[in-house]
């Protein structure tokens, strides 16, 4: 356990890229990733932030991510396995946060707009789900903006290259609600 990468595979460095711009986070920020997964997102916003709080439902994934940060040398990451909606309960109020999965999306935004002060990141893949996380942020007045990134790559083709797409990703920004 902890060498099997989790399913769903690591966020492509593209869509992370904007996720992480879109947070804009600082050296003093503490930052929350529910839905962790492979803790690629988690390992690159540690290298912003001052502390990183990382979350997946999933024992696998929290192994595998936990090894990576170890690997990385990264140490301001706290691993939880867990249900989202169960941590954040407890969960400090944060500066920022990723949100990698969409399990209980629409009953864990209204918390999680209560536990953020800024940016809230959704990744999502599924139209239904993007309609879902754009809607539950509108009712709360959070809503800022949703992207549909794609992205291709170049691939060698014969003595000529190619672009490959990557599947499309919608990013959904919201504000944080929660008070300093």
């Amino acid at each position: 356990m902890g060498d099997t990468m989790p399913a769903g595979g690591p966020t492509q460095d593209e869509i992370m890229a904007v996720s992480l711009f879109k947070m804009g986070i600082t050296a003093n920020d503490t930052v929350l990733d529910l839905g962790c997964g492979t803790g690629k997102v988690s390992i690159a916003a540690a290298g912003r932030a001052k502390k990183v709080y990382a979350i997946d439902r999933r024992p696998e994934a929290i192994a595998y991510a936990t090894k990576a940060a170890a690997g990385a040398g990264v140490k301001n990451i706290e691993f939880f396995c867990g249900e989202a909606a169960d941590f954040l309960v407890s969960a400090p109020v944060v500066d920022c946060a990723f949100v990698g999965g969409s399990q209980q999306i629409e009953t864990i935004l209204p918390v999680l707009a209560t536990k953020v002060r800024r940016v809230i990141v959704v990744n999502v893949v599924l139209l239904s789900t993007l309609t879902v996380v754009t809607a539950t942020m509108q009712s709360l007045g959070i809503f800022r903006e949703a992207l549909h990134v794609q992205v291709s790559r170049s691939h060698a083709l014969g003595k000529s290259v190619m672009f490959k797409p990557i599947d499309p990703v919608y990013i959904i920004v919201g504000a944080g609600a929660a008070c300093s």
